[in-house]
């Protein structure tokens, strides 16, 4: 009898279309799958991220998955904490949407178009911390809810604009909504941001070969991993103000050749909030020393070191 494949997902329309274009693949590659919605403490409550704490909408699927409720759990990758969880293995880091936030904003504005003194939501930190560094004048607000609810407040007249991340928007279908995507040189994303994590049980051997031979991604496993690297040795929550993209690019060896590096950009708060930005290069095969090295850097130049998690 052909084994049927429980994926585990949160119920909101954005972590549902996400695990459809895993279920889909993994469908497509002759698997037989049912998806199985799995409530977590951060859909059951309206508190602020940073109240909840770390993993809110991870931990439920991990139990469920360590407990054979489920046989695979489909992650916004930037949502689990950084350190690993000894019962699971990340079996594949399917190839990463665009990292980058947009804004949605009234009127089809963009950013440098909207007034000083205009209202602009995020739940996160990281977006506050760099908006308010581009000296615009907003007065930026705490928000909370799905894509959807975010969005409705642009469209009620009750905020100006909206910061998400692209990522989410695009799986929705929804990018004609966005008015401005913006560029990482005024906004560094989450680590991870865009990329999903699929999880299984780490002696689950089969389930495992079958999501990684699918599914999984090299340069985008290469560039989260030296992005959380980065977030992993700041000690920093997924919260915390501190940003990070990781590019593969094209660079010359000492013969001459062409080879592929990762480029890693990195911005941290300092205590004064402050914003530090450094970045680095390394070897496609050194992601995690990459990470570490660059946040050393920043804790070098005075970032702070922060907790909590980010919406």
């Amino acid at each position: 009898m052909t084994r049927t494949l429980r994926i585990g997902t949160r119920g909101s329309a954005l972590a549902l279309a996400q695990t459809g274009t895993v279920a889909e693949a993994l469908k497509a590659a002759g698997a037989q799958v049912e998806i199985v919605v799995i409530k977590t403490p951060g859909d059951l409550s309206d508190a602020p991220i940073a109240q909840i704490g770390i993993g809110v909408f991870t931990s439920a699927l991990r139990d469920a998955l360590a407990n054979d409720e489920i046989d695979i759990a489909v992650h916004s990758y930037k949502d689990l904490p950084t350190a690993p969880d000894p019962r699971l293995v990340i079996a594949a880091v399917p190839q990463r949407e665009d990292p980058r936030d947009a804004l949605v904003a009234r009127d089809g504005l963009t950013l440098g178009e909207l007034l000083p003194g205009s209202t602009v939501g995020t739940g996160s930190p990281r977006r506050a911390a760099q908006l308010e560094a581009l000296g615009l004048g907003l007065n930026i607000v705490p928000l909370r809810g799905n894509v959807d609810t975010r969005i409705g407040k642009v469209r009620s007249g009750e905020l100006d604009a909206v910061v998400l991340a692209r990522a989410g928007i695009a799986r929705l279908g929804r990018t004609a909504e966005i008015t401005e995507n913006l560029e990482p040189i005024q906004m560094l994303p989450a680590p991870a941001q865009g990329a999903l994590a699929v999880e299984c049980r780490i002696d689950d051997v089969d389930a495992e070969h079958l999501i990684q031979s699918t599914l999984d991604d090299s340069a985008s496993r290469a560039a989260v991993t030296a992005e959380r690297a980065m977030l992993a040795a700041l000690e920093a929550g997924c919260s915390a103000p501190v940003g990070a993209l990781a590019d593969v690019v094209e660079d010359l060896d000492d013969e001459g050749k062409v080879v592929y590096r990762l480029s890693l950009r990195g911005v941290a708060a300092t205590p004064e909030n402050d914003l530090l930005r450094a970045s680095a290069t390394g070897d496609l095969t050194a992601a995690e020393e990459l990470g570490r090295a660059l946040a050393a850097e920043l804790l070098d130049l005075g970032a702070a070191v922060l907790s909590g998690p980010e919406a």
